[in-house]
């Protein structure tokens, strides 16, 4: 029997009220900063919401021009850039 991985409802989520624009990249999407735009609540947090196979993905937030790590995130891995991208672990 072969057994399909689903894909999960995922949400990245960022406070930044006073952003124009935010969207997030990472190895999920080939780090493409219009793949993902996210959406601002009424409180200011921004949201980006993705269907994610289980796996470890590394990202970052795109926000208005600036790559920016998300504060809430389960730890970071350094880049080819000598920076640090977020670790997003999907069960």
């Amino acid at each position: 029997m072969i057994r399909t991985v689903r894909a999960k409802a995922t949400e990245f989520k960022i406070h930044a009220p006073n952003a124009k624009k935010v969207s997030i990249g990472g190895t999920f999407n080939n780090w493409d900063i219009k793949a993902n735009p996210a959406r601002k609540d009424s409180q200011g947090k921004w949201v980006a919401k993705l269907n994610l196979k289980p796996g470890r993905y590394e990202y970052k937030f795109f926000i208005d021009g600036s790559w920016v790590n998300d504060n809430s995130c389960s730890g970071c891995v350094t880049n080819a850039f000598g920076t640090q991208n977020c670790i997003r672990e999907i069960k």
